[in-house]
């Protein structure tokens, strides 16, 4: 490959925006898709651009073939999957380990400085920006899950109202049945649209049964796999 084209996709990968080379197998004349733009030497159809935009979706390389037959290698380049955390406690502790072991990079954004250390989560992107500003900081991507854990509707509101302006595949808020109720009220009154709520999981996570914080955490990091496999499928 040359070095104009891994320069182009270093530069979306360090901007953490997936992208796929996609080389006529037989003419060697490629072109870069993402999400809204395309660029380089190749005239893709429709079809194709659907196809190779579902590819990055599915972090799926493979080969397509054109309506003319014409053979296309699609290369995907995804970006990292990544999970924001909003609130620094005892769930985040463990649902931030198991993320780290099955490939996200992991954030935590929490303003209350006594609960977000360095010393609770050592390993982590911490952040002590309010949580919207902080998510719009990161940008989250459609390899991005959010996850609110503070019970706190002056922390968590804003987080979601956030996140569901964003492109993110999980949106999920730890509480009740009842406080879910709430909170989604609260929301619709500050003008969200009910259609944008339903992207909330609440409450998060698979119905297992979890009580303690690391049963809480598999539960929503299995949901979490669910979600983003099955949009796969």
């Amino acid at each position: 490959m040359k070095k104009y084209w891994l320069d182009k996709i270093e530069t979306y990968r360090q901007a953490c925006e997936p992208a796929a080379l996609v080389t006529d197998l037989g003419t060697g004349l490629k072109s870069i898709v993402r999400y809204k733009t395309i660029e380089g030497d190749l005239g893709l159809t429709d079809h194709l651009l659907r196809n190779a935009r579902h590819r990055i979706s599915c972090d799926s390389s493979g080969i397509e073939v054109s309506e003319g037959g014409t053979e296309f290698f699609i290369q995907v380049f995804s970006s990292p999957l990544r999970l924001i955390l909003v609130g620094a406690v005892h769930i985040a502790q463990a649902l931030a380990p198991l993320a780290s072991m099955v490939g996200y990079r992991v954030y935590l954004i929490d303003p209350r400085r006594s609960f977000n250390t360095k010393e609770r989560f050592p390993e982590l992107i911490t952040s002590h920006e309010w949580p919207d500003d902080g998510i719009a900081a990161l940008k989250p991507d459609q390899r991005t899950a959010i996850v609110t854990l503070t019970h706190d509707p002056k922390l968590d509101d804003p987080a979601l109202t956030q996140a569901l302006h964003s492109d993110a595949f999980y949106i999920g808020a730890l509480g009740s049945r009842k406080t879910h109720a709430a909170r989604l009220e609260r929301l619709h009154m500050q003008g969200i649209s009910s259609d944008l709520t339903k992207r909330i999981h609440g409450p998060v996570g698979l119905a297992i049964g979890a009580i303690t914080p690391a049963e809480i955490a598999i539960s929503i990091l299995s949901h979490m796999t669910a979600i983003l496999r099955e949009r796969s499928l």
